[in-house]
């Protein structure tokens, strides 16, 4: 038996009941009670409908002959062709699901003088408690109710596409049946190609993403006389509230929509450049699955060499630095009819909405753009001192560091290693007054790792740099230089005690003179006594703490030590 879904309040009969062995009440026609009307009425029976009602039959002093709760059964029926007593015929017509009507019809509408066996005496009076669950025709359809439609609708259902939707599915009385969002899971299927009754292979046609939408079958487009042996009975209509999720074909490629392109684009994105974007993912509904700004990190990978799942590979070339643009991936180049973890369902469309911070290419150079002053001359090289101003920041335009905030310039000696790669190759060949931009791959800047809190990994760099002052450096592997021609009493001259060797301080005291007095010079950029301390090891060849004159030699005699 059902359970109504309304409370039903059974008001006082009009007439009298009387006995059954009294002599019959004269009634020319049916008499209809309305014990309950519900609220809405969208259809109302009509000669030739079938129905499906439950009744308990009675006599008028309230004994039952007959019931349909009885037997857990609806009476099931055509209205109108003589498969019922008169009486019945007539007042089934007008009623409206879950209507209840309390009918009494007289003996000559109902079975006469003759009764009905040993059930029903002759010139019996009939009341019939009746609850209509079901209305339909052999000429209905589909119908299709949208109670809502989002704004933008890019593409409905067509045959052959993959749904993914939820569903409540009621009777026509509301008695629910089944439901997806009871299981917590979408339905998932093909549209249009036998895998759904009739009825929601019509009804699903034509739905964007988001619409919500009644769709009301009759038992022909349903499961029909049989039912599906459970939970739907036979010759039911069928009502399902569907919203619809996700649409794609299995033909589907991916679909790129830009929505902000940087002007100037100098460089495009090709296969094998490594990328940093951030990302929001969702799905088709708007159901937010990952994002890579929650992590405040970007994503960085490889393009188009299969780090990423296809459609992200293929939606990522062809990008500029500093684009934005929308990438929808159908499941099939994505995480297929199993998903991901339990954010991302089986067969699910995705839609990623990406910012692409900056890429490059493992093969990539220091690129070098140049202001150069009318006179540009001498140019720095390997060894050079040179004293320069630079702002920093990300090829987005993100701020990292400025020396001119600290008012004061970066000093460094060329070659040394003092600075990343990028930026001693970019230093090379400038002149004081010069400006150029650097714009230097990750893998000549601070690679993978970046610096903690400044610059994220695999960065690309942009310095624009100013070259301020420059001192010349020392020809490679000389740590001092004479600028005069060497004294022939060298030795002599730095043993200032006389006592046959030199000294430490000795040695010191004598190349501090001579630069000094401008006779030699220091390789610029580093701390001299450091580099004297340097110059007197080497000289120290059997390192007992002093020269000895045969230890002593100058450079042009000993290539492969910095000396003298």
């Amino acid at each position: 038996m059902i359970t109504l879904t309304h409370k039903m309040f059974l008001l006082p009969f009009l007439v009298a009941f009387v006995s059954c062995n009294a002599p019959p009440v004269p009634i020319d026609d049916i008499i209809i009670e309305k014990t309950f009307s519900p609220e809405q009425c969208l259809r109302a029976v009509k000669t030739g409908d079938y129905v499906r009602y439950h009744y308990n039959g009675m006599f008028p002093d309230g004994k039952k002959f007959d019931s349909s709760y009885d037997r857990g059964s609806t009476y099931n029926v055509f209205v109108g062709r003589r498969q019922l007593i008169a009486g019945m015929d007539k007042a089934l017509v007008g009623m409206c699901v879950n209507e209840r009507r309390l009918v009494k019809i007289p003996p000559h509408l109902a079975y006469g003088k003759d009764g009905y066996g040993d059930v029903i005496p002759p010139n019996s009076v009939l009341h019939f408690d009746v609850l209509l669950l079901d209305i339909w025709s052999s000429e209905d359809q589909v119908q299709i109710n949208t109670y809502h439609r989002p704004e933008n609708c890019d593409r409905k259902v067509q045959v052959s596409d993959y749904v993914r939707y939820h569903y409540n599915g009621t009777l026509l009385d509301g008695t629910l049946f089944d439901s997806s969002h009871t299981r917590m899971r979408t339905y998932d299927t093909y549209v249009g190609i036998g895998w759904l009754i009739a009825g929601m292979d019509q009804g699903l046609l034509g739905m964007c993403v988001g619409e919500r939408r009644i769709v009301t079958m009759p038992p022909s487009l349903g499961y029909g006389e049989n039912g599906d042996g459970s939970d739907i009975p036979p010759q039911a209509s069928l009502v399902f509230d569907v919203v619809l999720l996700d649409l794609h074909n299995p033909k589907d490629e991916i679909a790129v929509e830009v929505q902000h392109l940087p002007d100037p684009c100098p460089r495009k994105s090709v296969v094998g450049d490594f990328m940093r974007y951030h990302y929001n993912g969702s799905l088709l509904d708007g159901t937010f699955f990952d994002s890579s700004y929650s992590r405040n990190r970007t994503y960085d990978t490889y393009v188009g060499k299969g780090y990423v799942i296809s459609g992200m590979d293929q939606g990522l070339l062809g990008v500029c630095i500093g684009e934005r643009r929308r990438i929808t991936i159908p499941p099939h180049l994505a995480y297929g009819e199993e998903g991901s973890g339990t954010k991302i369902p089986g067969s699910a469309v995705l839609v990623f909405d990406v910012h692409v911070i900056d890429f490059h290419n493992p093969s990539d150079t220091v690129e070098v753009t140049t202001k150069k002053p009318e006179a540009c001359s001498p140019t720095s090289k390997n060894g050079d001192y040179v004293k320069y101003h630079y702002n920093a920041s990300l090829l987005d335009g993100t701020d990292i560091d400025s020396t001119y905030r600290y008012g004061k310039t970066y000093n460094v000696v060329l070659g040394a290693g003092q600075v990343v790669i990028g930026m001693e190759q970019g230093l090379v060949g400038m002149c004081v007054g010069e400006r150029r931009r650097l714009v230097i791959p990750p893998h000549l800047g601070y690679g993978e790792r970046g610096v903690e809190g400044e610059v994220p990994g695999s960065a690309v760099l942009v310095f624009d740099v100013e070259m301020i002052e420059m001192e010349e450096g020392l020809p490679e592997g000389y740590m001092y230089v004479w600028n005069n021609d060497v004294s022939p009493d060298l030795y002599v001259e730095m043993d200032k005690d006389k006592d046959g060797k030199i000294e430490p301080s000795e040695f010191s005291d004598y190349i501090l003179k001579q630069v000094n007095e401008g006779h030699g010079r220091l390789a610029p950029g580093f701390d001299p006594h450091r580099l004297i301390e340097n110059m007197f090891t080497n000289q120290d060849r059997n390192k007992d703490g002093h020269i000895t004159e045969a230890e002593f030699k100058l450079k042009a005699d000993e290539p492969n030590h910095d000396e003298l």
